[in-house]
């Protein structure tokens, strides 16, 4: 990560935020090409990390280890991940965003092609640590990339396409499992890093940042100063509505890990279900709900932005608040079918929340911090919602319930909700100010 840095251009100076918005000129790139652009790079990104998952017997037979050790192999990317996330957030606020996303391409999928020719674990485990160093500034990059672009009544419908690309990364992960069946897991690997240098070659001609004013100013809302991480931290963590969002995310990881950590096992038990059938139920009907919840939950907050600024707050609260109801369904059903529904409505609403995260940033932070506070938010989300799933197996082996954890979930969700209006009628105060 930290070698992509220096390998790109810094970010040029802009415009403080209180002055008004230049004139701009033609975009290189058409805002929706953008859109399409990073949403392939994005599920490449999810599939090269998530791939190894399903092809546990491939692996474990070519170089053997625990199951310790196999599950170390996806934890440690998560843990690496979470810590290296503010500092590459600040990176993608710093320098270049295409760059850094187009750098960063190239950075993994040449780690997934060597991954296979691993032939140790110990290899094995220092690849996977090498593959989250070089994704993680992907991630924070791309959500800034899209918001610099779709600067208006587009914001959360365009953040939700993007991050409907992730998710469709980790839906087709499973294609490495089928490839390990049949050519061999190495041979997955070798494909899908071919396949990110391909695009990463494509992407140097077709990927551009916004456009630059004649006098030296980026068009658009970002910042004037170049970056400086001291200053970039300080303002963020004293800017209150900024740790209400981190609180926030936090507690919203814990529910979203816990149901993807836990979902398959409760449908198995409560329903009799084989493992492959809980598993396919859950992520074929969550999925699902959640990409369409990311389109809805976007285009509703940009139509309902035109007579409200503050809209990208009120839908992710309405869907909150309606997922947390789901969550109670889903725990107290009688029978699949209405297990499902529940399950289908939390999809679709909770997601909500997802489309409409960086566009929530956009409201409460220094257009030149964008890409760092995602990055912390990430670090908080993912260590704590880590540790919800720890904390669910600690009460399965207590013999609680498993569907405490899903009621838990569900208070989760109206906190997480209150948060937001917490935030709200904050803005809407400084705002009558005005």
């Amino acid at each position: 990560m930290f070698i992509l840095a220096a390998c790109v251009e810094p970010a040029p100076p802009i415009n403080p935020v209180t002055m008004p918005l230049p004139r701009v000129q033609k975009l290189r790139s058409n805002p929706w090409l953008v859109i399409g652009l990073l949403w392939i790079a994005g599920c490449l990104n999810y599939i090269d990390r998530l791939m190894i998952t399903t092809m546990r017997g491939s692996i474990k037979e070519a170089i053997p280890m625990t199951e310790a050790q196999f599950g170390l192999l996806t934890s440690v990317v998560l843990l690496v991940y979470g810590i290296c996330s503010p500092i590459a957030g600040y990176l993608a606020d710093r320098f270049n965003r295409s760059l850094v996303i187009i750098g960063s391409l190239f950075a993994w999928s040449a780690v997934t092609g060597l991954t296979a020719f691993a032939t140790t674990y110990d290899q094995l485990l220092s690849l996977r640590v090498l593959l989250a160093l070089s994704q993680v500034i992907c991630v924070p990059a791309s959500v800034a990339l899209v918001v610099d672009y779709h600067r208006g009544a587009t914001r959360s419908l365009a953040s939700g396409l993007l991050l409907s690309g992730f998710m469709s990364g980790a839906a087709l992960s499973g294609l490495g499992g089928w490839l390990a069946a049949g050519p061999g897991w190495d041979y997955a690997h070798k494909t899908f890093g071919l396949i990110g240098l391909g695009y990463g070659i494509a992407l140097l001609f077709l990927l551009r940042d916004p456009p630059v004013e004649e006098g030296g100013a980026p068009s658009g809302e970002i910042a004037s100063s170049p970056v400086r991480p001291g200053e970039a931290f300080r303002v963020l963590f004293s800017n209150r509505d900024y740790l209400l969002i981190l609180v926030y995310n936090c507690v919203l990881g814990v529910v979203g890990w816990s149901v993807i950590g836990w979902m398959p096992t409760y449908m198995k038990e409560q329903f009799n279900l084989t493992q492959g059938a809980a598993g396919m139920y859950t992520t074929v009907y969550l999925n699902t709900a959640a990409l369409l919840g990311l389109i809805i939950g976007g285009k509703w907050a940009d139509r309902w932005s035109r007579t409200n600024e503050r809209a990208r707050l009120i839908v992710p609260i309405i869907g909150l608040c309606l997922a947390a109801p789901a969550v109670l369904l889903l725990t107290n059903a009688a029978t699949v079918a209405l297990a499902l529904a529940g399950l289908v409505v939390y999809g679709l609403t909770r997601y909500f929340a997802d489309a409409n995260m960086m566009p929530i940033l956009c409201l409460l932070v220094d257009p030149r911090h964008r890409a760092t506070s995602w990055g912390v938010a990430s670090l908080f989300s993912t260590m704590v919602g880590g540790a919800g799933i720890y904390a669910g197996g600690i009460l399965r082996d207590a013999r609680i319930d498993i569907s405490r954890i899903f009621q838990f979930a569900a208070i989760n969700l109206f906190l997480s909700a209150l948060l937001l209006f917490i935030i709200y009628r904050r803005q809407a105060r400084v705002a009558a100010k005005r």
